[in-house]
């Protein structure tokens, strides 16, 4: 993780320093609030910032989402001043760390925020040939595809993968693909200059640059735009870029690995992506499985998670029980890994006494038909619990196919407790496609439940 520094702080800018790198972390550090934008322009990246409250943390904030720079903020002073936690929590920093720093709090802090899980779990027999073939494919400069429904840690492997190539000390980057709208996405991977468009106040070096001699992960690539998979092939195949607005093209000397969550050869074949491209990308495939093939690993996952939050909340650890691991080991776990996390984080709040106990595991689709099922199937299903439910009184006869599509949206958004990327799986839609519905019924005046707290970038994106 790559920790940046904002301001003097009288001193225990050190000290925090050294607590961080002890944590694992790259630290650099900055005096100033336009010193820190212009190293994130220029391409030295940070999973995290952590700026002095007695600087104006409201401008820094706003230039970061005017700029489109994807960085969480925490706030940190001398002392216990409230009001000016307060300020900064208003202003958007996501936490406030008082000072001199607290070494278990600074490392809750940057492992709950910057949410950067360097564990990877895998002890399910039907892992170790994937491990296997990483640890193989690892130390080229191959391009790689990553494969497997959403929430089975296609992400977690990208890093595991960069983490044991000759390129461990370089950047890795990441781009999330559907999180992004297509006219901003180019700009986010190629960089623009100075007046390029509206709103390019100033030269941004693009994701390709700042992932030079590192890697790059493209999250969600079947989700871009045809004509910026046109951009795409050819930056893979010149190893050169064009900023927008540039003169000239840069080259560049990256490692590219990319996941989707589709089957990208039924993509290719209905022309949604570029064959050329996909040929280019999928030099070696790995596949992940889902979590309901791998049970072994449940319950080291659960404990891992159970711990995990437990520090980031301030909250004692807590052993499963029996009663609670049968539970965990029955589920369908339609949201893989991911459900998992956010099943741990809720017991973990909901926990008392010295377990966690089945009481405290509240799970979401145990309703749900299993993988594989097609959209008409899952709305078949859930018109026939409509039909089914002598307390709603709604027959489906008489109305429209719009108003039944729209009810089957929200009621499941509602079902996953406004997990975006968990509802649009279940659908079988895109979680872009998702997005348009959600805007559409928020202005016919609908009420849509908000984004979940523990959401992924994606899913905030489409709030």
């Amino acid at each position: 993780m790559k920790l940046l520094i904002v301001g003097t702080l009288e001193g225990h800018i050190a000290t925090a320093g050294r607590i961080a790198t002890g944590r694992g972390a790259k630290v650099a550090h900055i005096d100033s609030i336009d010193g820190a934008l212009n190293a994130l322009r220029s391409g030295h990246g940070a999973d995290l910032v952590m700026c002095d409250v007695i600087m104006d943390i409201a401008h820094l904030i706003e230039s970061l989402k005017t700029e489109r720079i994807s960085v969480p903020v925490i706030a940190c002073g001398i002392g216990t001043d409230a009001s000016a936690a307060v300020r900064a929590i208003r202003a958007g920093a996501k936490e406030y760390v008082p000072l001199p720093p607290d070494a278990e709090l600074i490392a809750a802090v940057l492992e709950a925020v910057a949410e950067e899980d360097l564990a990877f779990i895998a002890k399910d027999p039907i892992m170790q040939p994937i491990l296997h073939l990483c640890e193989r494919v690892a130390g080229s400069d191959a391009s790689i595809l990553v494969t497997g429904e959403s929430g089975t840690g296609k992400e977690v492997i990208a890093r595991f993968l960069h983490r044991k190539s000759k390129r461990a000390r370089g950047n890795f980057v990441t781009v999330n693909c559907a999180a992004i709208p297509d006219n901003l996405l180019e700009s986010e991977l190629f960089g623009h200059e100075k007046g390029a468009f509206t709103g390019a106040i100033a030269r941004r070096i693009g994701k390709f640059e700042e992932a030079n001699g590192g890697t790059l992960l493209l999250d969600e690539i079947s989700e871009m735009d045809a004509r910026l998979q046109a951009k795409l092939l050819r930056a893979v195949q010149e190893r050169e870029i064009d900023r927008l607005g540039g003169s000239s093209p840069i080259k560049i000397n990256i490692r590219l690995i990319a996941t989707s969550n589709r089957d990208l050869e039924e993509e290719v074949r209905t022309k949604r992506f570029r064959e050329d491209l996909y040929f280019r990308l999928n030099v070696v495939n790995i596949t992940m499985p889902p979590l309901r093939d791998r049970t072994t690993d449940i319950i080291p996952l659960a404990e891992h998670f159970a711990k995990k939050y437990a520090l980031a909340n301030g909250l004692p650890e807590r052993p499963l029980t029996q009663g609670t691991q049968a539970r965990l080991l029955t589920h369908f776990w339609r949201g893989n890994v991911r459900e998992l996390e956010n099943t741990m984080h809720r017991a973990i709040l909901l926990a008392v006494g010295d377990q966690i106990e089945p009481e405290s595991i509240m799970l979401t689709g145990q309703g749900l038909t299993p993988e594989g099922a097609s959209p008409t199937s899952l709305t078949a299903q859930a018109t026939s619990s409509k039909t089914d439910d002598s307390s709603d009184n709604t027959p489906l006869v008489g109305q429209t196919v719009a108003n039944v599509e729209r009810n089957l949206i929200i009621d499941t958004l509602q079902h996953c407790l406004g997990n975006r990327t968990h509802a649009a799986n279940i659908l079988g839609i895109s979680i872009r496609t998702l997005r348009n519905k959600l805007k559409q019924y928020s202005t016919e005046g609908k009420i849509i439940t908000p984004p979940s707290s523990s959401g992924t970038e994606a899913e905030q994106a489409t709030s």
